[in-house]
């Protein structure tokens, strides 16, 4: 059924604000959300999300099935309501505009807070694979480095994230070849032992439990594609280009990383691949390739690159959003004029990230920042739901909201107790602020 923009009284309204400039094409888009997916994905969730599942191989690809079916339904209602809602912001503008206020400020305070937090882990992760010994110094470079590069405007930043995703394409690409070619590859390191046969025996092999906590550390990898909802006031033809770019972004991240957890289970064995800090560099060792290795880890920190870019624009993107409705410092809400480009709030979010990366080590927050992440796409199903659609796409948000819950609730407890006293955290201070009854 086709959706109708009548009730939808505030999509017709002139801007309030000075708009950011669309320059974005499908392609680009498509990259910026590669750039996002790719590098927090493949080198950095598939150890942890082995360890969670147990040593069966085939339960690791059952859990990255089950996080691409959730993000699926997820992107599908992101991109019904950023066609709607083509403005900066992302689930904040749709919770606000579907659900109300409250809705859109927690998926607002959620993705801020826990995605300031996953930049500073990007950061460090770079400092960590180019320089150990020096990788606070390394990340505070790297922070500003990007923040810098967003400055110059999103065509810019979609132009360096093009570079960067075509590079990790390539050494993914060799890792995968290398792997599934050597004389240590064997493939029923795929299976699931003796125990294990068919869907069910896989859930009752790794536990119902450990299935869905690997599934939701990896739903952390595919999160990316929400840097291209967050764009959607810098986007060409929006009702258009988001809905094509969303699916075609996650499609190509599902098939790299289901080639690279293939090739790696199949020479390294779900097992060592628990026990990894670099999988991919680990893997083309045993595959007899060890001077492949350095590339490899260079790789990683160009991945990670590419995913703090990414980041760095859709935090900034969400708190002009916030700030614009006044539940952040309006001086956050400030374009420049000839960039148009939230160049306030960039600032603002490169100096928070910088100081994090030169203080903390965040390498811990996965967890927490997939708890908020979670939280956020949540909200997301739940405002998608309440558009004119047919059965299919409500049963495709109903399936999104669940599988959000049931991924968030079978996360690590720790990492769900902080993101749930950062949730309520928001909640207190949006219930104070409404009781003054003034905004910032």
């Amino acid at each position: 059924m086709e959706e109708s923009p009548v009730d939808e009284p505030s999509a017709h309204k002139p801007p309030r604000h000075p708009g950011l400039k669309r320059t974005l094409g499908v392609f680009d888009a498509v990259v910026v959300g590669l750039g996002a997916m790719i590098g927090a994905g493949i080198f950095a969730a598939l150890a942890p999300a082995a360890r969670a599942v147990g040593p069966a191989g085939a339960a690791l690809l059952t859990a990255l099935g089950l996080a691409a079916v959730v993000a699926y339904c997820n992107a599908r209602s992101s991109a019904r309501l950023a066609a709607r809602y083509p403005s900066s912001g992302g689930t904040y503008v749709y919770g606000r505009e579907r659900l109300g206020p409250f809705w859109g400020y927690l998926a607002g305070w959620g993705f801020v807070v826990g995605k300031t937090a996953s930049c500073a882990a990007m950061a460090l992760t770079v400092g960590a694979y180019l320089w150990p010994e020096r990788q606070h110094a390394v990340a505070v470079a790297a922070v500003l480095a990007l923040t810098a590069a967003s400055y110059g405007g999103v065509q810019k930043s979609a132009r360096i994230a093009r570079v960067i995703v075509a590079a990790v394409l390539v050494v993914l690409a060799a890792v995968v070849v290398v792997c599934l070619t050597s004389h240590a590859a064997e493939p029923g390191r795929l299976g699931g032992g003796p125990a294990v046969d068919g869907l069910w025996g896989v859930a009752r092999g790794a536990g119902v439990a450990g299935l869905l906590q690997g599934a939701g550390l990896l739903f952390f990898a595919f999160a990316g594609y929400a840097r291209i909802t967050t764009l959607g006031e810098e986007v060409r033809d929006p009702e258009r280009t988001i809905p094509r770019a969303v699916p075609i972004a996650l499609g190509i991240a599902l098939l790299v990383y289901a080639a690279v957890a293939v090739a790696v289970l199949t020479v390294l064995g779900g097992g060592a691949l628990a026990g990894s800090t670099a999988p991919p560099a680990d893997a083309v060792r045993a595959a007899g390739w060890p001077g492949l290795a350095p590339v490899v880890r260079a790789g990683a920190a160009l991945a990670a690159l590419g995913s703090l870019l990414a980041l760095v624009l859709g935090v900034s993107r969400t708190a002009l959003a916030m700030a614009r409705d006044g539940h952040l410092p309006r001086v956050l809400a400030a374009v420049h004029p000839r960039r148009r480009v939230p160049h306030h709030a960039e600032f603002a979010v490169g100096t928070v990230v910088a100081l994090l990366a030169a203080t903390t080590d965040l390498r811990g927050a996965i967890g927490f920042s997939s708890f908020g992440v979670l939280a956020y796409y949540a909200i997301a199903n739940a405002s998608a739901w309440t558009l004119d659609s047919g059965v299919k796409d409500r049963a495709g948000a109903a399936v999104g909201l669940a599988g959000c819950v049931a991924l968030a609730c079978a996360l690590p407890l720790a990492s769900a107790v902080a993101g749930a006293a950062v949730l309520l955290s928001g909640a207190a201070v949006y219930a104070v602020r409404s009781r003054r009854g003034h905004a910032m």
